[in-house]
């Protein structure tokens, strides 16, 4: 590649990196819409060996909406109802926690009881609860009066299906096109590493969401066995962020523990809640991620983490959805490189330089 090419590929990254951060908000309904497509598309192509193509995609874009719509349908109303009984009992734990946990934790730890304002936290608490109703109504009429971010709302939540529709029903042929644009000398590197980042993609998006639906099921069930009064609120969150290795199982644990000290107050409810998240990571360890995921993802949890925040710093919501497949993206241009570096004269030539300076 001469001085010139890499110049110019250089202004078109550098082009597109500022088209990405100023569009950001209108990008996000097409790359939800290119995420569920893509997620999609391999279950379009099974059908179409026995399937016209146009019903094929229309049998899995109806079971892709579906299953969203049922899903929202489910939970939502559920969740709404454990969030509204957690706000509801929160002034009872402020005052456990200031009458029972904080002279515990002080006796135990043979140090003076800390000095929290919890007495205050508990009365503005109960202010905002009064006035719940009429924060409602603000909040409405602050939103009623904000019509175009409103329309703009509700145009991109309908944007998503349209989008979702159209892009797997021509999913084929787009990805052809992409290939015909790319120049020959390159092609065979370049296909390479299309399929090994389709693989990581493939592998994290349809494997890694199952096994988070799989997890956040398992330790709701769990928890709701238990009697734990925020299972379903608990098991969810601690399924979302299970992408990250342990970090649901921390998470989850630690919240459920807390729940359970609050509304039981008796230490042994730990041994059940204990029981819920071992039994939810060995599953996950030896059922769920070997089945469902396999070994190709390979991104470090620093990384994923890295990944998410920067995302999120750099482009919103946006950059959230962008994130992991970009970080997978880069990690097989990463392996790739190191391959040949490895296998490169100049590697070989630091080998030999330091064998001869070998005493």
């Amino acid at each position: 590649m001469t001085q010139s090419q890499r110049w110019f590929w250089l202004w078109i990254c550098a082009i597109v990196a500022v088209l990405v951060y100023l569009l950001a908000p209108v990008l996000t309904p097409f790359l939800a819409a290119a995420i569920l497509a893509y997620v999609g598309d391999p279950l379009v192509d099974r059908l179409e060996k026995r399937l016209p193509r146009g019903v094929a995609v229309a049998l899995v874009f109806a079971l892709i909406v579906g299953g969203i719509a049922l899903g929202l349908v489910l939970l939502v109303p559920m969740l709404q109802q454990q969030i509204m009984t957690f706000t509801a009992k929160l002034p009872t734990y402020i005052d456990r926690i200031q009458t029972q946990f904080l002279p515990w934790v002080s006796q135990q730890l043979g140090v003076e009881k800390p000095n929290l304002q919890l007495g205050e936290l508990k009365q503005m608490l109960a202010e905002r609860l009064k006035n719940a109703g009429g924060m409602a109504l603000s909040v409405w009429q602050t939103v009623s009066q904000s019509g175009m971010a409103l329309m703009a709302t509700i145009a991109n939540l309908v944007l998503i299906p349209v989008l979702t529709f159209y892009l797997l029903r021509d999913w084929d042929i787009m990805v052809g096109r992409v290939h015909e644009l790319i120049p020959r000398h390159v092609e065979r590197t370049v296909a390479a590493l299309a399929r090994e980042s389709d693989e990581v993609l493939g592998a994290f998006l349809r494997g890694q969401v199952m096994v988070m639906l799989a997890l956040g099921t398992v330790y709701s069930v769990g928890l709701w066995l238990v009697g734990l009064d925020f299972s379903l609120l608990i098991g969810i969150l601690a399924g979302l962020v299970s992408f990250v290795p342990y970090l649901g199982f921390v998470v989850g644990i630690t919240a459920a523990g807390a729940a359970a000290m609050l509304q039981f107050q008796d230490v042994a409810m730990l041994l059940p809640v204990l029981l819920v998240f071992g039994v939810g990571q060995l599953l996950e360890s030896f059922v769920f991620t070997p089945l469902l995921v396999g070994d190709k993802i390979g991104l470090h949890p620093v990384a994923v983490i890295f990944a998410v925040m920067a995302g999120g710093q750099l482009f919103g919501f946006f950059g959230i959805l962008l994130a992991l497949p970009v970080a997978a993206v880069v990690m097989v241009v990463l392996r790739h490189a190191h391959e040949r570096y490895i296998n490169s004269k100049l590697y070989e030539r630091r080998g030999s330089d330091r064998s001869k300076q070998a005493p």
